[in-house]
């Protein structure tokens, strides 16, 4: 049995964390640290565990594993003293506000040895392996464009507040709907497309309900100048959230209807017997890191993939701040 700690409630998945968690046969959740004490009190009060309000003490108990929700701003300052601890940990992302952080706990968590893994489950979709493996196989040609949206109504329903009130402030949070909502289809659009060369953004605030970004558009030019664009919102009040590819030799669209492929390289039957032997959905994050921790084995998710998301995410900040194309790497 794995024994977790939780540190932090600050995030809106933590309760789903301690869930999966609680729910896991091969973990146990065992206390909990808030730097908030009226924030972690009330988590252990709700999942009966002990709480610590000093970082450093919970960390000296005989926990093996954290699952980190703070803020994004104290994510190096968490994770470099959990490393140093010797405990597993898990994620929430983004995994720090800027590239400098995430080397910083990059250092500690490889100095020390321990499994980590950063949350995007996206990464676990049965659709979007899919995508990955045609785009392996050469399905679809040389990858000449990439488009993803993700969005909700969080500013304009006025979601945050109270204990979540830390989502609105960009000096905590990183930013707003893309540093948040974003980090889904900015990691995607990566993992699709390669290592990006330049990141051009628009990013405001449309609402006027909060004082953070809650409507952006980000293009990204990638090696094989191929162009990814991703749009992220607080303010949609209804419709899809596609995510599509286009190739020299076909596509792959999801998220307005059906999944479709379409392939010069395939006849109609190939296709959908690609599609009905296609790839799995993936155990998700929480179950790999656990599964890791128990028994060694392979993680798909992994913390240089948590630093090229944070990368993306402070390249289209600074893109929108200067007006102007920032190159990569930073």
């Amino acid at each position: 049995m794995v024994k977790i700690g939780m540190l932090s409630f600050a995030h809106v998945h933590a309760n789903g964390y301690a869930d999966q968690v609680i729910k896991n046969e091969r973990a146990i959740l065992a206390s909990i640290w808030d730097d908030d004490e009226g924030r972690g009190k009330r988590a252990a009060e709700r999942f009966n565990v002990p709480f610590y309000s000093d970082l450093d003490k919970i960390l000296a108990s005989d926990i093996d594993a954290v699952v980190v929700n703070a803020t994004t701003d104290i994510h190096p300052e968490v994770m470099v003293a959990s490393a140093k601890a010797g405990k597993h940990i898990f994620t929430e992302k983004a995994l720090a506000i800027d590239v400098a952080g995430c080397d910083r706990i990059i250092e500690a968590v490889e100095k020390a040895g321990v499994k980590f893994m950063i949350s995007l489950p996206s990464r676990c979709s049965k659709d979007l392996l899919l995508a990955k493996k045609a785009v392996d196989d050469g399905l679809l040609g040389e990858i000449t464009l990439g488009r993803g949206r993700v969005a909700h109504s969080a500013a304009l329903d006025k979601w945050f507040g109270g204990d979540s009130a830390w989502f609105v402030d960009a000096k905590k949070a990183g930013g707003g709907a893309l540093f948040d909502l974003g980090c889904h289809r900015m990691d995607v659009i990566r993992w699709m497309m390669g290592k990006p060369k330049k990141v051009m953004s628009i990013i405001n605030n449309l609402s006027g309900n909060y004082d953070i970004d809650d409507n952006s558009a980000t293009i990204i030019e990638f090696e094989n100048k191929g162009i990814g664009m991703v749009d992220v919102a607080f303010v949609h009040r209804s419709g899809p959230n596609p995510f599509e590819l286009y190739g020299t030799e076909g596509s792959i669209t999801m998220g307005l209807g059906p999944l479709s492929l379409t392939t010069r390289k395939l006849n109609e039957e190939q296709i959908k017997e690609y599609i009905a032997n296609g790839p799995q959905g993936l155990p998700s994050p929480m179950q790999q890191w656990i599964n890791a921790i128990e028994d060694g084995t392979p993680m798909t998710i992994s913390i240089q993939d948590g630093r090229n998301l944070t990368e993306l995410l402070q390249a289209a900040y600074m893109s929108s701040a200067q007006n102007k194309a920032i190159e990569l790497p930073l």
